[in-house]
């Protein structure tokens, strides 16, 4: 066992689609709540606390928006929590926004995670001779966030550095200073598009018949995690199609009977979103153990 992220690329591109799938496709509080704290989890042990950081910035005006929001426009349901100007705020309205914004929040959270453990040249192993041009794309969209804010801090610092952003608190000034680096990032991301592109072409991709280099070859041990992913993504599915992933919100909260096979789903589907956990603390295990016996 080892790093997650030195597992074969289709191993670790299967897992994240599973996640994120089953993410989407639920409303159920515990799989809304387990995803989104194995999202957070993950995102820790792979970013450390400045990946934490974002994903609270950005998970909790999700969350707030949803429940505030949702109720404006829809007034469904049976409880009626009060009036605002002759409109009834009802429970089901609040908690179907609540359960929504979790939702969106852990396929945000998990793409990110994706984006961490998953590189160019994994994309490139999995798609660079069959569809190079897919390959090219999910390459780009994933990097690109990370890189936009990299590029970003590093033009504020810039800025800074050369006595433009004195940090006035000034509203006008402020944003006259904010147009002028994102006026510079943008150029900057243009000219690095060029670059790439020309330097690409230049090579060769995408050409037919063209081959490529790669590291990564499929072994005992991808087909063992291989396995066991398909295993619980296996069980899960079958608690999707009896529908255990869903809840009625309207008229009234309404929790589908379920019976004995909700204990199997609910592990296996925790065990799922766990899986890089124990996969990495196994590795660290694993290495201390070696470290000390030297």
């Amino acid at each position: 066992m080892g790093s997650f992220s030195g597992y074969h690329p289709a191993v670790i591109f299967l897992y994240f689609v599973l996640i994120l799938v089953f993410t989407m496709f639920s409303m159920h509080p515990y799989f809304l709540c387990c995803s989104l704290l194995c999202g957070f989890l993950c995102s820790f042990l792979w970013g450390q606390g400045k990946a934490i950081k974002r994903n609270l910035r950005m998970t909790v005006p999700l969350v707030m928006l949803g429940i505030v929001i949702n109720p404006l426009f829809t007034q469904r349901g049976s409880t009626i929590l009060f009036y605002l100007n002759d409109a009834a705020v009802t429970l089901e309205a609040v908690l179907y926004g609540l359960a929504a914004a979790m939702l969106f929040s852990s396929v945000l959270v998990w793409i990110q995670c994706w984006g961490m453990v998953m590189g160019i040249d994994q994309f490139i192993c999995l798609f660079g001779r069959v569809l190079p041009v897919l390959g090219l794309l999910l390459s780009i969209t994933f990097r690109m966030f990370p890189l936009l804010q990299r590029r970003f801090d590093q033009v504020k610092d810039g800025q800074r550095c050369m006595g433009r952003d004195d940090g006035s608190r000034h509203p006008i000034k402020k944003l006259r200073i904010f147009s002028k680096e994102l006026s510079i990032l943008i150029a900057w991301s243009l000219e690095a598009g060029i670059e790439t592109s020309d330097s690409m072409e230049a090579r060769g991709y995408g050409l037919k018949g063209r081959s490529s280099y790669t590291i990564y070859r499929f072994d005992r041990r991808d087909l063992c995690v291989l396995l066991l992913i398909l295993l619980l993504g296996g069980v899960v599915l079958i608690g999707c199609v009896e529908k255990m992933n869903g809840l009625l919100f309207y008229p009234r909260i309404v929790f589908r009977k379920a019976g004995w096979l909700k204990i199997p789903v609910y592990g296996a589907f925790a065990g799922l979103c766990l899986l890089p956990v124990v996969i990495e603390l196994l590795g660290e295990w694993k290495w201390r153990r070696l470290y000390s016996n030297m």
